[in-house]
């Protein structure tokens, strides 16, 4: 199994609109390598932490799971959509994303200036300054690492799926 983080703006989506539709696309992700990890490297039932990104505070909200394979992200054909990309067509696809699925959200954010000053979560690619990537791995202590920040169980998390 691999883990992911997955960032996302909470006024654009949410855990907590993750929750309410239970299963969504993670569409709109216009990076080539984090478009890369999506398509080559996650697997159906992998883990991700759901990361509020541009709030106060920046953090580890919850735990979602991929709940698809990659498949190409329908929103680069919509020129109605922000995410349209014209140089994409369906026969040579550009942009993939999987769909993620709701597992549980956190008690209470765990933030970014938690993660960096706590020296379990060292190395972890977040914390790094200037990381703006919206897809990336996490290591396996990273991820139980920030359970235990949380306050949550990982038979709690097996529980959920």
């Amino acid at each position: 199994m691999n883990y992911w983080l997955l960032k996302s703006e909470p006024d654009v989506f949410s855990i907590d609109d993750l929750a309410d539709v239970e299963r969504e696309p993670w569409d709109g992700v216009r990076n080539y390598q984090a478009r890369n990890f999506m398509r080559d490297q996650m697997q159906v039932g992998d883990l991700a932490l759901f990361y509020h990104s541009n709030t106060r505070p920046p953090g580890v909200v919850g735990v979602a799971r991929i709940a698809t394979p990659a498949h190409p992200d329908e929103t680069q054909f919509d020129p109605q959509s922000r995410y349209y990309d014209p140089k994409s067509s369906p026969d040579n696809p550009r942009w993939w994303c999987p769909d993620v699925s709701f597992v549980l959200k956190f008690p209470d954010v765990v933030s970014l200036q938690t993660l960096r000053d706590d020296p379990g979560c060292a190395g972890m690619l977040v914390t790094r300054k200037g990381q703006r990537l919206s897809v990336q791995p996490v290591e396996p202590e990273h991820f139980r690492r920030v359970l235990e920040l949380a306050g949550v169980d990982p038979a709690d998390v097996s529980a959920a799926l």
